[in-house]
């Protein structure tokens, strides 16, 4: 059966189970854990799959080709200079060099350290100054280490060496995308392992945004003294990008309601494990775009064209949500629904170019031949 056919099989099956009444749990997001410890987020203006908001230019986007394929469990990925692109096996352990215009695949090497399990593995990249940054679990704990890389097609990655220790780690919810932001620190999204508390907690850096030096240091203007905390309060945040003007969104995944987009300012709390969703409780900031957790499952995204597209795992789907400022400009829209089954992350390459990674050899996938794959996209 062809994938189409397969995610409406599901879809049907899907819809149900959900007249049915059950919840969403059991998932690989979503492993059965309690509902929040408060109310469910109330009824909140709908998110609309068909796009029916005002949507300004640059609203549409399609498959231009695929880069490479082949792909076992890819997580994260990074873009050199000159374009070729680095990408991670979170169970193989690997980076891999992906040459940017024929797809030729070349093995760097498998980081040493890596234990990979359940959600945890070798997770997001990240490149700046001659090093790679990665994002992986280890034996005791999640951590961030960075590798000498030369950068050329024959060149090996040099010895990991420890940036931040002490994340913590769990079966599910580890987080782990990485970026530079605009100002040249480093950030990380982590997820609070199924403990919820952790979230609340501002002495954890489980269920939080991290800022810091490209050495790990806490990075200046942070909101807390002394800690890379720099927003807190999220369940498992995979993805994190910044617009235009600089400002950041992030991306978690919700329990049993709401998925969330949210725009990160520093010090504040977002609400898990007390609010799920748009909330309107005060001290809690509350999503800019929210979606039912069939439809999401929100990885990485990434900001072209006046809007942040959003990779979906368990809605099989991108979604575009435009944006006016710091405000949402429309319903968001949804693209490749059930084309390439789950997406893991998207990257922005420039003007009107994005790569999005496919995420079918996961274990929660069903992969067909030439699974995983790094595909081409144009925004038009």
């Amino acid at each position: 059966m062809s994938r189409p056919a397969v995610v409406k099989a599901l879809w049907g099956a899907a819809v149900l189970v959900l007249v049915a009444g059950c919840s969403s749990g059991g998932t690989e997001e979503r492993p059965g854990a309690a509902p929040p410890t408060s109310a469910s987020a109330p009824a909140s203006p709908p998110v609309s799959p068909s796009g029916s908001g005002a949507a300004p230019a640059g609203g549409r986007v399609s498959v231009a080709g695929t880069l490479t394929d082949g792909l076992k469990s890819p997580w994260g990925l990074a873009e050199l200079p000159g374009g070729d692109l680095l990408v991670s096996s979170r169970d193989e352990r690997t980076i891999t060099r992906v040459d940017g215009r024929t797809g030729a695949k070349t093995v760097l090497g498998e980081v040493p350290g890596v234990v990979p399990g359940g959600e945890g593995g070798l997770l997001g990249l990240a490149v700046r100054d001659g090093w790679v940054y990665a994002y992986l679990t280890a034996a005791s704990d999640n951590r961030i280490v960075r590798m000498r890389y030369g950068g050329g097609a024959g060149d090996g990655l040099g010895a990991p060496q420890p940036v931040l220790t002490g994340i913590p780690k769990g079966f599910v919810h580890n987080g782990g995308r990485i970026a530079f932001g605009p100002d040249g620190m480093l950030y990380a999204g982590t997820g609070e392992t199924g403990r919820t508390g952790l979230a609340q907690d501002r002495s954890s850096l489980g269920g939080k945004i991290l800022r810091m030096t490209p050495e790990g240091r806490p990075a200046p203007g942070n909101p807390f003294p002394g800690s890379v905390v720099y927003s807190y309060g999220h369940r498992n945040v995979q993805g994190i990008a910044w617009d235009a003007e600089g400002r950041l969104w992030a991306a978690e995944f919700g329990q049993n309601t709401w998925d969330e987009l949210n725009l990160i300012e520093p010090g504040r709390n977002y609400g898990w494990p007390e609010a799920e969703g748009r909330a309107g409780r005060a001290g809690f900031v509350d999503p800019v775009a929210q979606w039912p957790t069939s439809e999401a499952s929100p990885s990485g995204i990434a900001y072209a064209r006046g809007a942040i597209w959003m990779a979906a795992l368990r809605g099989e789907r991108l979604w575009r949500v435009p944006l006016s400022g710091a405000e949402r400009s429309g319903d968001p829209e949804a693209f490749l629904s059930g084309e390439y089954g789950r997406l893991r992350t998207v990257v922005a390459a420039g003007g009107d170019r994005l790569w999005l990674v496919t995420s079918e050899t996961d274990t929660r996938g069903t992969p067909e031949p030439g699974d995983d794959r790094i595909l081409r996209l144009e925004v038009r």
